[in-house]
């Protein structure tokens, strides 16, 4: 079931794919049972890079840590190329920790007597060059353009070196006088240290050291060296949310709660403010901007979404500063449905474009709704995340929980969507036409634990489904629709498809987990 097209591409004209099988790859800072996990070390950003060879992590203690895949690393390549030449390849992407540095540190704004805390929000990788990495990270209020570099350290060998020590270069010297007949000089005195062959007032006693053995270089060892190359500051009042790179190489959006700015890679002086929805009365707000992504591959479109639903596509061909969208999507409430938590529930806290830029997918905080950019009357389809959450809707509100902002993702080939939810849980879900594909996986070494529960529902028999599993949720509280009991401690917030096969990185605290179909 490895790769993004092949045998799918022939099942899709035939009918869906059938359900993948998730399993265990790997792990990286798994927990020992009763270790109690730092503040700093949890993990609050992921994301693969174009290739899927590579895959940054970032924590709230601002580091970002890189990965890099090693199962085709043996023979070069990417894993089709390795495919047609009949190479061995491996199951399954494996990765392995390459390098880490500290991105942001904790700051303070005197003007507005706030602290700006150093948690990663987003990583966004840049194109490669010369075999150097290039990403984007970002914390509250700052942007940071990174460089990371493998460089050869050079080793060189001492002056002087004992003979028996010492490689190549000709007649070689003591680089100390041994005890001996011949430790006494010519006047009669004794030599009882050793000679610094590099110090400016040195010189040779005689018959003691001979000749003087030029440095030479006895190992060259590759070192990982990250560089802050820019700094992109003083342009968000408000916390930065999204970051994302335009297809064109050369530009980058940020966006916080009110503002998204247009930016050059190349000046980190200046950015063009290209959509503000504050009001010049800030009781007047009623939406905030919470997430943005650019089109992959139209370099003049983006998306941005509200704490209201909506998905507004903007067009920056039709001014400078995008007020007026050029499309939105939103769903309709059903009647008689509003309620306290309507609004809350529906802010979207994450969208993503489908590789082929054809679809968006949304995630809020009970559903993935996946959006055609063709069809502004509504989502194509809804997959309900957890919906047995709904009668406790009251105490994740009293807990905070109700605001937790969980991320999602699409497969390569535009067949799968996943995102996270609560006890460590994650949802894989079939859209294909006709998929009834929906999948509980735990984030452990033993995925499958959970038991798989249908949860795809149409639109129109969403209102009877929900009525039912109220019922049945009232009956067993704290327990899920599995007969689980929910944790709303452990949740997983971030997770990330690998670009062109299935596998998934997705993070549990501080601890990076990987599964592979």
């Amino acid at each position: 079931m490895n790769g993004d097209d092949g045998g799918e591409a022939v099942a899709s004209s035939a009918g869906p794919p059938p359900p993948l099988e998730w399993k265990f790859s790997q792990v990286f800072g798994e927990r020992t049972a009763g270790e109690e996990v730092q503040e700093v070390d949890i993990i609050s950003a992921l994301e693969f890079d174009k290739t899927g060879d590579h895959l940054a992590t970032g924590d709230r203690g601002g580091r970002v840590v890189l990965f890099e895949r090693t199962d085709t690393k043996e023979h070069g390549g990417n894993r089709r190329d390795l495919e047609r030449m009949d190479y061995t390849v491996s199951r399954h992407p494996e990765f392995r920790y390459k390098t880490e540095f500290q991105s942001h540190e904790p700051e303070f704004d005197y003007l507005k007597s706030l602290e700006i805390e150093e948690k990663i929000n987003k990583i966004r990788w840049c194109q490669m060059a010369n075999n150097a990495l290039f990403l984007l990270s970002t914390n509250d209020k700052t942007i940071k353009f990174w460089k990371v570099q493998e460089k050869k350290v050079k080793k060189i060998s001492e002056m002087n070196v004992d003979p028996s020590k010492a490689a190549g270069n000709g007649g070689v010297a003591n680089a100390s006088v041994s005890a001996g007949p011949n430790n006494n000089l010519a006047n009669g005195s004794y030599l009882d240290q050793s000679y610094n062959c590099l110090s400016k007032d040195a010189s040779f006693p005689p018959r003691v050291i001979s000749s003087l053995r030029l440095p030479v270089v006895t190992s060259n060892e590759i070192s990982l060296v990250a560089k802050c190359r820019r700094v992109y500051a003083h342009a968000h009042d408000y916390h930065i949310n999204s970051i994302s790179n335009n297809s064109d190489g050369e530009t980058f959006i940020s966006a916080d709660d009110l503002r998204i700015n247009l930016w050059n890679l190349e000046i980190s002086n200046q950015s063009f403010n290209i959509v503000d929805v504050k009001p010049t009365n800030m009781e007047d707000l009623t939406e905030v901007i919470t997430s943005a992504e650019f089109h992959p591959t139209h370099c003049n479109t983006l998306a941005y979404s509200s704490s209201k639903g909506s998905i507004r596509l903007i067009d920056l061909r039709q001014s400078a500063l995008c007020d007026s969208h050029s499309k939105i999507f939103e769903e309709q409430e059903a009647p008689g449905s509003r309620s306290f938590f309507t609004e809350i529930i529906a802010s979207i806290s994450d969208i993503k474009f489908a590789k082929d830029g054809r679809h968006i997918l949304s995630r809020d905080y009970m559903t993935l709704k996946l959006w055609d950019v063709n069809m502004d009357s509504g989502p194509v389809a809804t997959f309900q995340v957890h919906e047995y959450l709904r009668p406790k809707l009251c105490d994740l509100y009293e807990n905070d929980s109700i605001f937790d902002k969980f991320e999602c993702c699409l497969s390569g080939n535009g067949q799968r969507v996943a995102t996270g939810s609560y006890s460590n849980l994650f949802r894989v879900f079939g859209c294909a036409e006709g998929s009834t594909e929906a999948t509980t996986l735990e984030a452990s070494k033993n995925p499958t634990r959970q038991v798989q529960t249908p949860s795809r529902t149409s639109r129109g028999l969403s209102s009877t489904i929900t009525n039912a599993v109220r019922r049945a949720g009232a009956d067993s509280p704290g327990v899920d629709a599995n007969g689980n009991s929910f944790d709303f401690t452990t949740k997983l917030l971030h997770l990330a498809w690998h670009p062109t096969e299935n596998s998934i990185a997705c993070a549990a605290a501080n601890s990076l987990y990987m599964y592979y179909a």
